[in-house]
């Protein structure tokens, strides 16, 4: 066989391995490009699930955050409606008892100036002062 078939064979051979090669590394940046993609998808599938999660945590928070609110408003309308009731009362014995002092001071009769005061009114008197 001539040198040049031989040469020729060689050189077929070589290039046949080197497109072997360049396949298989086409083949290698196929697939992790695939796998980047792939990652890729999954990682905006998981940001997006993510991202619906908050909102409905914030949006459950805010109904919970209203709900304690409203019964908090109740509690302190009621305790407020009992403390107004309270204070209706207390002013209510307060006038009563302003009127039967009125009472009583229009039902004792008016000193004498000449008299001299018993000394017990005089002690109280002094005790007002």
């Amino acid at each position: 066989m001539p040198e040049e078939v031989r040469q020729a064979k060689r050189v077929n051979q070589e290039s046949e391995r080197i497109l072997e090669k360049a396949q298989e590394e086409a083949d290698r940046i196929v697939a992790r490009a695939q796998e980047q993609a792939a990652f890729l998808i999954e990682e905006r599938e998981l940001t997006r699930a993510a991202e619906e999660r908050s909102r409905e945590i914030v949006a459950e928070g805010e109904r919970d955050a209203d709900e304690i609110r409203r019964g908090a408003d109740e509690y302190a309308a009621g305790v407020l409606v009992r403390l107004e009731g309270e204070c209706v009362k207390a002013l209510q014995s307060i006038r009563h008892g302003i009127e039967m002092l009125d009472e009583r001071r229009q039902a004792e009769p008016e000193p004498d100036e000449d008299e001299p005061e018993p000394e017990a009114d005089r002690m109280a008197g002094h005790a007002r002062v």
